[in-house]
């Protein structure tokens, strides 16, 4: 028995990690996939049962996952983010929700003539849109930085209130309004649960974030701990929040962590790489769990009438919240239609739908157990829909952001402005730092991008404009700097696209005293280049040219024809995807039909023509030593 459970239990965990695979390679939320997977481990082959593999213990891990997720959330939620915004994203979180609450329930009864509990319960299950389909959704339409804001800020605040409004509804129908209630005083129940939920949600999550805060900023506890001390807090301030008021956990973790986030000189880029991967495996294993508890004879019953729900939370509820939530904004039309067309739902309707369709059940109410498969239904036509149409709406309305193949260039010196200019030429985005205001203004001179002040303080932080930037260049002659940098961007862009050019010191310098590989970047363009080296060249005369390889002249006929006298540096193929040659030589293989860009130095014949030395017999220059 322990065997099978313990094969189950990795066989979820590989199938997450295919369907997380598979959803990169076709750029689509992975939801989608868990979900299939779910249903075909669950209701189709029987190999998955949850409630027979977790017990008693199944929804208790739901609740702590669902809190992890939530905070990690909440974790990104920096108020200078929506400066300026702060209206909209209040509206959507409190007017809004009165909107998409009345029409879903209004709908819902309507369409499938269910009773009145079981229709608002619906509602407020049904209107929160989560982060867990959200964050996926942005990286793939990558609309622009105000709508991905709200759609981000909105998806996180608005989980734990859409479930705070569940608690209310189930507390209201279990204190009398339902079949089985004792004729008590609902409505003075339901306000005093509010309130308590309110006060020690808010209360403990301000007093444990600040807490955290005070810790991680002081550095009273060793950074090893960080992560773990992190998870575990979020568990026990969940539980003892729970135990003062049931389901008052989820708003005090999002406080937490949005009191941690707001907090000044508080170091929390590890801990959020650690929650992020945290929270990627739960938010997996999660879907295919609860999908694996669905039953297709429920989807038989609900019948046409539950698309006609779907459609209406589409087409109505979410374009009557954005219209009411955005009157007086400044966000123009098509980002208001870009908003109303987006709203998936995730995982957190998911689990509440789940746990009190349960204990519905258990109170005596028979369609209770709708609310799972209605909602489920919801959940798969809101991402599939939306996942397949956003992007190309975002750019049929002119807010959707650049493909991200650009660099972000540490310095502006000499060799940074020709690599940046020959780049630009060619259709890729550059932006050069440097905090010498001369070489910012010779790229200005040269029609560069430039941020003026040094790429990892709090200002580049508030300011650097990254939009359409997918790489960095360390180019800077300081190399402590391009370590520095490579440091602070590497989760930015991801470790594969961090590229530093090493200085002569660099170079020489005994292993000891150089920076991981790992840390530092992949070193440009060659095993014998150095920043003296190219800036030495280019000011000998040497060039950025383009060369496009064919059958007859491939890249071996190339560097044949160039020798030594030219410097591969940047490859792009047919379909504009740029490659970045380094120092191992053998992570970039050109084919016919690619361009590959590379320094050249002066052909010196033609040098001493131009020059007037016309004897034929006088002697070779040799530039010095590099």
């Amino acid at each position: 028995m322990n065997e099978s459970a313990l094969i189950t239990l990795a066989g979820i965990g590989l199938t997450a990690l295919a369907c997380q695979w598979f959803a990169w390679s076709v750029k689509l939320p992975a939801i989608l996939f868990l979900l299939l997977a779910g249903i075909v481990a669950g209701p189709v082959t029987g190999w998955l049962d949850p409630e027979a593999l977790f017990g008693d213990l199944l929804f208790p891990l739901v609740s702590l996952s669902v809190a992890v997720i939530l905070f990690e959330g909440a974790l990104t939620l920096n108020f200078q983010q929506i400066r300026g915004l702060e209206k909209v994203v209040r509206n959507l979180v409190t007017v809004g929700i009165i909107v998409t609450w009345t029409i879903i329930t209004l709908i819902t009864r309507l369409a499938l003539g269910f009773e009145w509990e079981i229709c608002i319960l619906f509602g407020a299950v049904t209107l929160v849109t989560g982060p867990t389909v959200i964050v996926p959704m942005l990286r793939t339409v990558r609309p622009n930085a105000r709508i991905a804001n709200i759609l981000r800020w909105e998806g996180i605040v608005i989980d734990p209130i859409g479930a705070l409004l569940a608690v209310l509804v189930y507390e209201f129908i279990i204190a009398g309004a339902g079949p089985e209630g004792g004729g008590g005083t609902p409505f003075g129940h339901t306000l005093a649960a509010f309130g308590q939920i309110i006060g020690i949600g808010t209360t403990l999550g301000a007093v444990a974030g600040h807490s955290l805060g005070v810790i991680l900023r002081r550095r009273l506890m060793p950074e090893y701990l960080h992560n773990v001390a992190t998870l575990t807090l979020v568990c026990g301030v969940y539980a003892i929040s729970n135990a003062f008021q049931e389901e008052s956990g989820l708003l005090t973790v999002t406080v937490m962590g949005v009191w941690i986030a707001n907090m000044k000189d508080t170091p929390v880029e590890e801990i959020l790489d650690f929650k992020e991967s945290l929270s990627l495996l739960l938010i997996s294993v999660l879907f295919i769990v609860l999908a694996a508890r669905m039953e297709f004879s429920q989807f038989a019953q609900l019948g046409v009438p539950a698309v006609w729900v779907f459609l209406a939370i589409q087409f109505v509820a979410r374009p009557a919240k954005v219209l009411v939530s955005t009157i007086g904004s400044s966000l123009k039309w098509s980002e208001r239609a870009l908003l109303g067309w987006i709203a998936p739902r995730g995982i957190v309707a998911a689990a509440v739908s789940a746990l009190f369709a349960i204990r519905l059940e258990g109170a005596g109410y028979e369609q209770a157990h709708f609310i799972v498969p209605l909602t489920f239904m919801v959940i798969i036509g809101t991402v599939t829909l939306q996942s397949a149409t956003s992007r190309l709406i975002a750019t049929a309305l002119g807010v959707a952001e650049p493909e991200p193949k650009g660099f972000l260039v540490i310095g502006a010196n000499i060799v940074a402005r020709a690599i940046a200019k020959a780049l630009t030429e060619r259709g890729f985005q550059t932006l050069l730092t440097d905090t010498s205001w001369n070489n910012i203004k010779d790229a200005r001179m040269e029609g560069l991008k430039t941020f003026y002040g040094h790429p990892v303080s709090e200002h580049a932080d508030r300011r650097l404009d990254l939009v359409g930037i997918g790489g960095m260049l360390g180019l800077s002659q300081i190399g402590q700097l391009n370590v520095l940098s490579a440091m602070r961007y590497r989760n930015e862009f991801g470790a594969n696209n961090i590229y530093t050019l090493l200085t002569s010191a660099q170079k020489e310098a005994g292993e000891k005293h150089r920076a991981a590989a790992d840390r530092s970047g992949s070193p440009l363009f060659g095993d014998d280049v150095t920043y003296s080296k190219a800036a030495s060249l280019i000011g000998q005369g040497a060039e950025m040219r383009a060369a496009t390889l064919t059958e007859n002249f491939d890249f071996e006929a190339y560097k044949e024809k160039n020798g030594r006298k030219a410097i591969p540096m940047f490859a792009i193929d047919p379909k504009d995807r740029i490659r970045v040659f380094t120092a191992s030589g053998d992570t970039v293989k050109p084919e016919p039909g690619w361009t590959v860009l590379s320094l050249v130095q002066p052909d010196e014949d033609k040098e001493n023509r131009k020059s007037g030395n016309r004897n034929p017999g006088a002697p070779e220059t040799k530039p010095g030593n590099l």
